[in-house]
């Protein structure tokens, strides 16, 4: 990781402070000594910051819209008592483009480039918040589908109403998705998405309405990074649950076409979002195992299925049939855990440690289930496809606990 600071235009901590405070408090009425929820003090912080906000961009090939971001940021924002984070995981010449577009920006600019992108975008603003000086953080897309002259707005709502979050609103009364939205899919995708969140989330989204946004300002006393593991790009939802900010308000907003480039949604990220939402819901091991009950449940199919065609159709034993399919389950589980489940543990393996590792485990329980097959079977006269079903069920406990604990066993920081 780099980070690259403008040289023009850095005001000193004290200058600075002065002049975000007067400049913040004119026309707005000081909100009144209300303190926070959990932690910290409306308008003290833990330290003191020399800046009335940052902005912080995540970037993944933004090139062409940096330039038009900051002339409309530099357009919108006080000059003194501002700056501007970009947190960089791009593959192009981004960072290069950034810093081309300082030299003309009023408005100071750093560039944090990530050499792994971990956590995804999430993981990105967490850099940038980590970063930031400013008295209140405004977290905002590259790609112009946030319009910059809303982010006065957010400073303004929070310092106005004393409170610890605002959170630019698509769906708030005033607010707008279309738009940004392009299609019937995207939206559906949104909508359905922004419903199952404040289903399983109601209690902590019952102030929010767009908790799927993109664009929120946070007080930097009302912030605790370290409580903070990102997956993916919904770093709202994952702020409020584990943060739990006191006093939330709303700016509605009309969600913007992109300027340029592409959409990074996709359907990796659609699947980093449902384990983000299982991970925050029942906790890291808990949702791993959930994650590895549905993927040993999709191996039935071909358990069964295989099972049923050797034994039915090409008159195999059916303790050979058993062994074959269980064979074709195991290929099965390793690809969807390997590639979905246990994503971010691969480096610590090689891959032909992992699925030898994994074959050995998914083989070994027959040593208990195939005893168990001709109990079921030949002594108690169950049908083969129903005792094969009952053999699974009762080794799945078994081999989720070696999996998690040996195989992709996480390593300790």
């Amino acid at each position: 990781m780099d980070a690259t600071a403008a040289p023009h235009g850095s005001p000193t901590a004290t200058g600075s402070a002065a002049t975000a405070g007067s400049s913040a408090t004119a026309g707005i009425p000081a909100p009144a000594s209300v303190r926070a929820a959990l932690r910290g003090t409306i308008g003290e912080l833990p330290v003191a910051t020399a800046l009335k906000q940052t902005i912080v961009v995540p970037t993944y090939n933004e090139r062409d819209n940096i330039s038009t971001l900051l002339e409309r940021l530099a357009a919108a924002l006080p000059h003194d008592g501002t700056e501007v984070v970009f947190v960089d995981d791009s593959t192009d010449d981004t960072p290069d483009v950034i810093r081309a577009a300082v030299a003309g920006c009023p408005i100071p600019v750093t560039v944090v480039h990530r050499e792994h992108a971990t956590g995804g975008l999430g993981g990105a603003v967490v850099e940038g918040l980590k970063a930031a000086r400013g008295e209140w953080i405004v977290v905002m897309d590259a790609d112009l589908q946030h319009p910059p002259e809303v982010v006065p707005t957010l400073v303004a709502a929070g310092r106005r109403d004393g409170a610890d979050l605002v959170v630019g609103s698509r769906y708030a009364v005033g607010g707008s998705s279309k738009s940004g939205l392009d299609g019937g899919y995207r939206r559906l995708v949104s909508g359905g998405s922004t419903l199952v969140t404040k289903v399983i989330f109601r209690n902590n989204l019952i102030q929010v309405s767009d908790p799927m946004s993109g664009l929120f300002a946070i007080r930097a006393s009302s912030l605790e990074t370290e409580e903070l593991r990102p997956l993916g790009y919904k770093i709202l939802l994952e702020l409020i649950v584990r943060n739990r900010p006191g006093r939330i308000v709303e700016v509605p907003y009309a969600f913007q076409p992109r300027h340029a480039g592409e959409s990074k949604s996709s359907l990796a990220e659609g699947v980093r979002f449902l384990k983000h939402l299982a991970i925050l819901r029942f906790g890291a091991k808990r949702a791993r195992m959930l994650v590895f009950a549905l993927i040993g449940v999709s191996g039935l199919l071909p358990n069964q299925g295989t099972l049923w065609f050797l034994h039915e159709v090409a008159s195999v034993h059916y303790l050979a049939a058993a062994i074959i399919a269980n064979l074709v389950a195991v290929g099965w589980n390793f690809a969807l855990t390997d590639t979905l489940l246990y994503r971010d543990r691969r480096q610590h393996r090689s891959f032909t440690g992992r699925i030898t590792r994994f074959f050995l485990l998914g083989n070994a329980d027959l040593l208990l289930r195939v005893p168990l097959l001709a109990l079921l079977v030949s002594g108690l006269h169950v049908g083969v496809l129903i005792a094969n079903l009952i053999t699974l069920l009762i080794s799945f406990v078994v081999r989720f606990l070696i999996l998690d604990g040996v195989i992709y066993k996480a390593r300790r920081p």
